[in-house]
């Protein structure tokens, strides 16, 4: 292959992932550890991208979770999971799919991961969060900007 061809590959590479900030509220604790009932857990979840050199993204996906019983909180955990990313000569339209849909793929498991850890440190037992489908959230989203330009 020549060089030019070679400059031509697309490239997309992790360099770096990393915990940008997490933070765990336990409001009513100790009480909470005497209450029986069951938690209801809430998870929330954000992605944004922007480059920080030419041919570098950073990504960063926070994952918000919040366990209610009785409607009182129990826990407020929060992970902001982030990853640089080598990606280069991929095509303008193909590029925001990438920052929106692969790179929180790669994420989220890391960031599942933390707050479990971080939930059971905190004594209550780990929190499992369901994988995620970003591809479709990354539609919905599309779908919604769409809708809201249309408007």
């Amino acid at each position: 292959m020549s060089e030019q061809q070679e400059q031509q590959q697309p490239v997309f590479s992790i360099d770096k992932i990393y915990v940008k900030d997490m933070s765990l509220e336990v409001p009513g604790a100790p009480q909470v550890f005497l209450m029986q009932a069951q938690p209801e857990i809430d998870m929330q979840l954000a992605s944004e991208s922007k480059q920080i050199e030419d041919g570098y993204f950073d990504c960063c996906l926070t994952v918000t979770v919040t366990a209610k019983a009785d409607d009182k909180v129990l826990f407020l955990a929060e992970v902001a999971q982030s990853g640089i990313f080598q990606i280069r000569n991929i095509p303008a339209e193909d590029l925001d799919p990438v920052l929106g849909v692969a790179c929180p793929n790669i994420l989220f498991p890391y960031a599942r991961e933390t707050v479990s850890s971080i939930v059971n440190r905190a004594g209550f037992p780990p929190v499992l969060l369901s994988p995620i489908n970003f591809e479709a959230l990354y539609m919905q989203q599309r779908a919604g900007q769409l809708d809201a330009g249309n408007a």
